[in-house]
């Protein structure tokens, strides 16, 4: 039988599944998942949120992938291989040329990424390779920095949410969210749950875009008949239209810090005392 990590998505599904309370065994049969790889999804990848451990979809995908950097760490090609990619730059080939034509030639398969990390080994070695390079490059960095991805001035941020709120003891409190399938799938779905009871609202949107999710979103406010005081979201843009929302059904919208998703909350504690479970609506 063969084993498929969990998928990004799947890890989305998860965390809504689970704030809108259920339990493991019936994550694993929505999922087609054996119940032990959630269990262990959890374990591995539940995140410590001030006096609580919370599961986060966003901080177990990037603890996935640090796991698997971590474990190519070492170089994936024979020492052959490498000697016959130094010949072709010596010969001023660009990475993407050699890829491209030694998978097209089916000698062996190497990224230009592959490559490129070859030359950045060499070059903190104190070799020249990088001098065979046509143009000389600088690596971006990838860390956190301003937000550049569609920056919206004066939204109001979950700091300046009423503490109350976190309590979870008054009605009327929604968290609002995508949730995206394969990168190249247009249509994807948004989720509305409510903080103390878990309820969920879940509609379908054509794309990911501020129009299409307004129009969803107004439309479900409008035919809930539940209360709506606030909403807090991430800061994808599709969430950049709110002051239309707030218009058309007089709630206020909040936003999590950049980065920080998993503010916005966790598992109701009704799903934590037996409680009845929370209804899903979509």
């Amino acid at each position: 039988m063969t084993y498929y990590q969990l998928t990004e998505p799947e890890r989305y599904l998860i965390s809504k599944l689970r704030k809108a309370g259920h339990r493991v065994a019936e994550i694993a049969r929505i999922l087609e998942r054996h119940p032990s790889t959630i269990y262990r999804e959890y374990q591995r990848n539940s995140t410590q949120i001030r006096d609580r451990v919370t599961y986060c979809p966003s901080k177990a995908q990037e603890r996935r992938n640090g796991r698997l950097r971590r474990s190519r760490r070492g170089p994936r090609h024979e020492a052959w291989q490498y000697a016959r990619v130094e010949s072709l730059l010596q010969q001023q080939w660009s990475p993407e040329q050699i890829a491209n034509t030694l998978r097209k030639q089916e000698e062996f398969q190497i990224s230009f990424q592959s490559i490129y990390r070859h030359v950045r080994r060499d070059w903190r070695a104190g070799g020249q390779l990088y001098l065979e390079l046509r143009r000389r490059y600088r690596r971006r960095k990838r860390h956190y920095g301003l937000e550049r991805r569609g920056r919206l001035q004066g939204k109001r941020m979950i700091d300046e949410r009423p503490a109350e709120i976190e309590s979870r003891q008054i009605a009327g409190h929604w968290e609002i969210d995508t949730v995206m399938g394969a990168s190249w799938e247009k249509p994807c779905i948004m989720t509305l749950v409510e903080r103390a009871s878990g309820y969920v609202l879940i509609g379908k949107l054509p794309n990911r875009t501020t129009k299409a999710l307004n129009r969803r979103t107004i439309g479900l406010i409008r035919s809930a008949g539940a209360p709506f005081l606030t909403i807090t979201s991430d800061n994808g843009t599709e969430f950049h239209g709110y002051p239309q929302i707030e218009t058309a059904t007089g709630t206020t919208v909040y936003f999590a810090r950049p980065h920080h998703p998993w503010e916005r909350g966790d598992v109701p504690p009704a799903t934590a005392t037996g409680e009845p479970q929370p209804k899903v609506r979509v």
